[in-house]
């Protein structure tokens, strides 16, 4: 036990039926039917492995996209055929999560055998928006007909999901309630290095934030610098441009209505106090790229056009940025420097990572588009740990108490 939390060590798994829920939420080309990227199911693979090894019949619950995010909304099937490469063996699919064929396939299971189901988000309660509104506790997750249908076929629970672990849906937080539970490799490993990194960090210790996600931006922000875990924070992105306006520079008219459209003016003035209380630490662009007529251009703050939108830091920023990550200790980042995907825009994002692959600091990248830039710039292998949580890794650097670890550590507990 760790944390409080059961883990692998703690069960006899040959012969048993384990639901493990894993994060392998990944861009998808619905065209084409694939991944744009595999870096979470590369991550979860090992507690699979390890699961079918010792003999356990393996039911995987996953979600892909949701009912916000829809675009991304999609079946299972693509991951299914990624997982059977990665591990080398044949990974069962089913377009199906709680019905009858899905319930039969579960019951004729041998050891060893891996079956993933649909996306878990085929089923209401599993909706974004369901979790969002009815706020059901654990005990009324437990209740709901994923749990209900799927928990009486099971002797164990696997959370691998660190990723989602600031959700509360059935999937995450209803099983722990009426099954032995525990978390998964992936879980524990990413929850020992993330608490290494609050609690001890070397100095200095720098954090490097960026993105479009503001609200977990400006969370992380506030709870680093407020309890001194961050010796530096280093701004881009949107959360660059957000705290450049608060200071009352000129970040181009485009800039501006962007921030405002995307409902974000509130941390204008938000950032205003925490620029006041934290000036010191806090390091924003110096100057900005843009692009115009399909090139990049930069300019000095202090000289910004008044129509432009920001969509890079410029290089001066990024000999500052580049120069205080060579002589930092500690790195983490969240969130890149601009729009990375064009060409035009990437050159701060790009030297950014760049600059993590050379330096001798420990390096921890955590967020879905985080993880995509250090694998397209190939410096994924040369960082001290990439972290596949986005939105559960920032709530946890806050000090809140994740859904799932609470539900985790009531099922431990329970278990005696």
């Amino acid at each position: 036990m760790r944390f409080g939390i059961q883990t692998l060590d703690d069960f006899e798994l040959c012969g048993k039926t384990v639901l493990c829920r894993v994060d392998m939420n990944q861009p998808i080309d619905r065209e084409t039917d694939t991944l744009k990227s595999i870096a979470r199911i590369q991550a979860c693979a090992p507690t699979i492995q390890e699961l079918s090894e010792k003999g356990a019949k393996v039911v995987l619950l996953a979600h892909q996209g949701s009912d916000i995010e829809y675009k991304n909304f999609y079946c299972t099937r693509p991951h299914a055929k990624v997982l059977s490469e990665l591990l080398g063996r044949e990974v069962k699919w089913i377009d199906d999560v709680v019905g009858p064929k899905a319930r039969q396939i579960i019951r004729e299971l041998k050891e060893g055998e891996i079956l993933l189901l649909d996306n878990v988000r085929y089923v209401s309660e599993e909706q974004t928006l369901f979790e969002m509104k009815l706020k059901l506790t654990h005990e009324q997750q437990a209740k709901t007909l994923l749990v209900e249908k799927l928990a009486p076929l099971a002797d164990l629970y696997v959370c691998d999901a660190f990723a989602a672990a600031h959700r509360d849906q059935p999937s995450l937080c209803g099983f722990e309630q009426v099954l032995p539970s525990v978390m998964g490799r992936l879980f524990e490993k990413e929850y020992c290095v993330i608490s290494e990194l609050m609690e001890q960090p070397k100095r200095p210790c720098v954090f490097i934030l960026g993105g479009v996600k503001i609200s977990d931006a400006f969370m992380m922000m506030e709870t680093v610098l407020g309890n001194g875990t961050a010796d530096q924070v280093l701004t881009g992105g949107l959360a660059g441009n957000i705290l450049l306006a608060a200071k009352g520079e000129r970040i181009g008219q485009s800039s501006l209505d962007f921030i405002y459209q995307s409902n974000y003016g509130e941390y204008i003035e938000k950032g205003k106090a925490i620029y006041e209380k934290y000036k010191d630490k806090l390091v924003l662009p110096v100057d900005l790229g843009y692009v115009e007529d399909g090139e990049r251009k930069e300019c000095l703050i202090g000289q910004v056009p008044e129509a432009i939108g920001a969509v890079d830091i410029g290089s001066q920023t990024i000999g500052i940025y580049s120069d205080i990550i060579a002589r930092a200790k500690t790195v983490f980042v969240n969130g890149p420097m601009g729009v990375f995907e064009q060409e035009a825009s990437e050159a701060g994002t790009k030297a950014v990572f760049g600059a993590l692959g050379t330096t001798h600091a420990y390096t921890v990248v955590g967020g879905g588009d985080s993880v995509t830039a250090a694998a397209k710039y190939q410096v994924t292998d040369k960082l001290g740990y990439v972290c596949t949580g986005g939105g559960a890794l920032i709530r946890f650097l806050t000090g809140e108490e994740l859904p799932v670890v609470k539900a985790l550590r009531f099922a431990a507990k329970r278990e005696g």
